[in-house]
């Protein structure tokens, strides 16, 4: 029986009984304290209950929201025209770099005299390293330039034996090697005499000359092939200095 009734029952027996014997009260109130713990408990646990339920209801209409936002982002039209944008440009990107390819970009050619014209203005942008082959400093400009021209395929990397093309060595006032020419359009826009620019020593990084051509906007700065400094210096180490620094004066 539940608080209510048997206060009610204690009534009706008292009412009845008048002066008869009654009920023991210390056991009336410890009754009525185990029915009203009771009903506390039983009401808490109905309580717990709708509070469970109702939390499973609000997972499973997130779950639901969730598989519709997760539905809707798929088919997203602007999602689907970006995600076609971006397939477009890298397949824009590949053929511009096998069409580079095809003229030579991507590596570090010697080219002669007779090619020379065809080569500079067959590209916007060209470097081309003036070289002598018995200067150690050329081989050191060779052996940098050689590391960078597969990197930036943007522009064409060259060089040329100074004394088999005399014709453009004294057009283009050519005094000191190695003199390294840079061509836009076929146009010489720039150059790098010696390493006057790279701190005047031998022992310069391919990093330092990276540097140097980014300045200079002959190259642009590649970032899906940078790589972080010491990997770089220890793929491309520097030569050590000539012992005769200025040999390479022509």
């Amino acid at each position: 029986m539940d608080l209510f009734e048997f206060q009610k029952r204690v009534t009706v027996n008292s009412t009845e009984s008048g002066k008869g014997e009654g009920m023991d009260p210390d056991s009336v109130k410890s009754t009525l304290s185990n029915l009203a713990f009771g009903n506390v408990m039983a009401a808490a646990a109905r309580d717990y209950q709708k509070e469970v339920l109702a939390q499973e209801k609000v997972q499973a209409s997130s779950s639901v929201n969730q598989d519709i936002d997760l539905d809707e982002l798929m088919d997203d039209p602007e999602l689907e025209k970006l995600h076609a944008d971006r397939i477009a440009a890298l397949k824009k990107e590949a053929e511009k770099r096998q069409a580079l390819k095809r003229q030579g970009h991507g590596e570090y050619r010697e080219i002669t005299e007779g090619d020379f014209l065809g080569e500079v203005t067959g590209s916007e942008k060209v470097i081309c390293h003036f070289y002598h082959r018995e200067f150690y400093r050329c081989k050191i400009m060779d052996k940098h330039l050689k590391s960078l021209a597969p990197i930036h395929v943007d522009t064409k990397f060259l060089k040329l034996d100074a004394e088999n093309a005399p014709f453009f060595v004294t057009k283009l006032g050519i005094k000191t090697l190695p003199c390294v020419i840079f061509f836009r359009n076929g146009i010489a826009s720039d150059r790098l005499v010696g390493f006057q620019d790279l701190g005047g020593k031998d022992d310069f990084s391919t990093k330092a000359l990276e540097g140097f051509l980014l300045t200079k906007g002959i190259i642009k700065e590649n970032k899906k092939e940078e790589e972080d400094d010491d990997s770089y210096d220890d793929r491309n180490r520097s030569v050590r200095s000539s012992i005769n620094p200025d040999s390479d004066s022509d």
